[in-house]
């Protein structure tokens, strides 16, 4: 089942000259422009009768006609999976997803993801894109995912993080000491060979990341990092071009690295990390309805609170011997 939009209006004539995608988003404002322009390229939205493109330009005093859909979450199975809800009222949820669970599903997860879990906690997201979803993390990244819970906050919360005006924090260990934080900038673009993975490219995206030193080890950094972009694999991907790649990050990261010296804990506790060392730590944003300022925080995982016991107190002991190497018999 789908739920039917229709409107129908005449473009303002002070709008002469604008992009019909821009002015529509303007007009329809309970809907982003992302969705806009889905419709106007799919024929949903009618020009004087006629389908035109985005980025065609308005003389002021056309009709237009709006014959669209809200598709419901097709295939997507309410499933009673466990959340951890940090935020909830009437428009907005906020969860703690732990790492492991998978966002919405795709391909080889059909089911037991997020998606699933927010559609049994809440039958009525059925009518949103992705349950809600307007943004996400990987997998085997943990920390906080603003759901939006009606199609006015969807709106608003797409559209603000557009703009950027949604703060997302992070807490990462990296391969390394870092001597001080900064900031990377370096456009994102799909990996040239292997599509599964993203990389630096020219032509990419503009993608942001600003970071700085919690603190340091002796082959490790804690960091905070603050994401001015939101690009898939944005923060493994810079820590990565920067060379201090993300603890357990196999895809960005290489080989699993040791610090020389390190202690057989160290070590065993490097080893069975096996994800990669990234929370989505604090989000900060303006309630999409009334307006208010909504902050929320949430608490590293043990298992990088774990590790972190681990690093220090392999930093505050003296390393470790080295072995004796083998001599070769003389000849």
């Amino acid at each position: 089942m789908t739920q039917p939009i229709r409107h129908s209006l005449t473009i303002p004539h002070d709008h002469m000259g604008q992009r019909l995608d821009q002015v529509l988003a303007e007009l329809l404002s309970d809907y982003s422009r992302t969705r806009i322009k889905d419709w106007i390229e799919s024929g949903q939205i009618l020009v004087n009768g006629a389908k035109l493109r985005p980025r065609d330009k308005v003389l002021g005093g056309e009709q237009i006609e709006v014959e669209a859909t809200l598709p419901e979450a097709v295939e997507v199975a309410p499933e009673s999976i466990d959340l951890d809800v940090v935020h909830k009222d009437k428009h907005v949820l906020v969860i703690n997803k732990p790492a492991g669970l998978v966002v919405h599903p795709g391909a080889g997860n059909s089911a037991g993801t997020l998606q699933n879990a927010l559609l049994h906690f809440d039958p009525d997201l059925v009518h949103l894109p992705r349950g809600g979803i307007v943004h996400r993390i990987d997998k085997d990244t943990s920390g906080l995912l603003v759901i939006a819970r009606t199609l006015e906050a969807h709106t608003a919360l797409v559209r603000a993080i557009e703009a950027h005006e949604v703060q997302r924090e992070y807490e990462a260990i990296c391969v390394g000491v870092m001597t001080a934080g900064g900031t990377v900038d370096a456009p994102i673009g799909r990996h040239p060979v292997d599509r599964l993975k993203q990389a630096i490219r020219e032509d990419g995206r503009e993608s942001i990341t600003h970071y700085r030193v919690l603190h340091r080890y002796r082959g490790h950094t804690h960091l905070r990092l603050n994401l001015e972009t939101g690009r898939t694999h944005q923060i493994r991907v810079h820590m990565a071009h920067i060379r201090y790649p993300l603890v357990g990050d196999k895809t960005y990261g290489g080989r699993l690295l040791l610090p020389k010296g390190a202690s057989p804990a160290l070590v065993e506790a490097l080893r069975e990390f096996g994800r990669q060392a990234l929370h989505a730590a604090r989000l900060e944003f303006e309630h999409p309805v009334s307006g208010k300022p909504v902050e929320v925080v949430a608490s590293l995982p043990k298992d990088m609170q774990r590790l972190l016991k681990v690093l220090a107190k392999d930093a505050a002991d003296p390393p470790a011997p080295a072995l004796p190497r083998k001599r070769g018999r003389g000849r």
